[in-house]
């Protein structure tokens, strides 16, 4: 099984080269492994303007920064989402979206498309109906299969990005026969990473290993038969890998987070990291919160690192795994990630998979961050 981790590294030169603006958090779904925080409730409020938005957007492209993504929550739900993507093109930014697609309208992708969106990566969860808004905690596998045509007929560039759980993977060949027909040109299966509500839910989402080496076997007769007509992108997740991923290709080293608050964020989980503060674009410019904050520059390096981190001749591979990671599954953040097989913790990565793999008999019902939605995909 190859590994889950990128084995590029990207030079940044110190600059933020790919900058992820979190618009809102609001979202129409309650999908099973949102990585959006658990306490989502506490940040209704707050949500950055539009002008401040174009100022984030230009001390970006000042600092050096190349594309920008559009994302949320469901970032379709900004009224002014047409109005930013514009803004960041006349600035030369590569302009990127990424959505559930609900909230989006032939129209309004007309407009984006005029105001110079250059890609769209649309999320799906399943080819199955029944599956797909399960896996949502909504009704909204019909309204996105036609967004992706929508798209399509648009002739937008598309990402078709389907989360991969237990639920799903049995589906994969009918998945991708799916995106052929729609003529995406990529399609990434990403095995989730456990944080948040994927946490939440992993012992009933973690796949076993015989799963996933079935569904990679699936996928290699794929790209054999479908050839270079579209790029198959199959993402193991690190709990069966026996390394880390190179998480974000370091911390503060190539990407740039800015939730809807205006906090700034290494990734988009930092914030779960509670022993640090998250300094505020309302509080400060873009370059001093890249360059000069402590908390970018907090895990920077290596000389944070622990034993057996810190003399790990591959510490330059991986720099150390997720410090998300490390938090949520050891509490302290600067630990080496238990994904590694390295790890003096990595039995916490041992005994999650024995759990989830017992559920299998036995499942129980998913959590969703909306209550009043239940496991047969209605309303209670």
């Amino acid at each position: 099984m190859p590994k889950a981790g990128s084995t590029l590294s990207l030079d940044g030169e110190g600059k933020p080269l790919w900058v992820s603006l979190e618009l809102t958090y609001q979202c129409p779904l309650n999908c099973v492994f949102c990585s959006n925080p658990v306490d989502f409730d506490d940040y209704r409020e707050g949500e950055l303007s539009t002008e401040e938005w174009k100022r984030v957007i230009r001390e970006a492209r000042e600092l050096g920064a190349l594309q920008i993504g559009f994302t949320g929550g469901e970032p379709a739900l900004r009224k002014d989402l047409e109005e930013l993507i514009g803004y960041a093109d006349s600035l030369g930014f590569y302009t990127n979206l990424i959505s559930s697609g609900i909230g989006l309208t032939p129209t309004r992708l007309v407009e984006m498309k005029a105001r110079g969106l250059k890609h769209i990566q649309l999320g799906f969860q399943s080819c199955d109906e029944t599956t797909a808004n399960l896996m949502a905690g909504a009704d909204a596998f019909r309204r996105k299969l036609e967004i992706a045509r929508e798209i399509k007929a648009l002739g937008f560039p598309m990402v078709l990005n389907v989360p991969v759980t237990r639920h799903n993977l049995p589906q994969i060949p009918e998945i991708l026969n799916l995106a052929e027909s729609l003529g995406v040109e990529y399609i990434e299966l990403a095995n989730i990473q456990y944080y948040n509500w994927a946490l939440i839910n992993r012992d009933q989402l973690l796949p076993t290993r015989e799963q996933l080496e079935w569904a990679e076997a699936e996928v290699a007769r794929f790209r054999e038969r479908v050839g270079e007509r579209m790029t198959v992108y199959f993402v193991i997740p690190d709990y069966y890998d026996g390394r880390p991923k190179a998480c974000m290709n370091g911390w503060g080293a190539i990407h740039l987070t800015i939730a809807p608050d205006g906090s700034a964020l290494p990734c988009s989980q930092a914030r779960s990291i509670d022993t640090l503060s998250f300094p505020n674009v309302r509080d400060h410019s873009l370059a001093w919160l890249w360059q000069e904050s402590d908390t970018f520059n907090h895990f920077r390096g290596d000389s944070w690192m622990k034993e057996p981190c810190r003399s790990c001749d591959e510490k330059e591979k991986d720099f150390g795994g997720c410090r998300c990671q490390a938090l949520a599954l050891t509490g302290d953040a600067a630990n080496a990630d238990p994904a590694c097989s390295k790890s003096p913790h990595h039995s916490r990565i041992l005994d999650a998979i024995d759990r989830a793999a017992a559920t299998q008999d036995r499942p129980e019902a998913l959590i969703y961050r909306d209550a009043g939605f239940n496991c047969e995909g209605g309303e209670r």
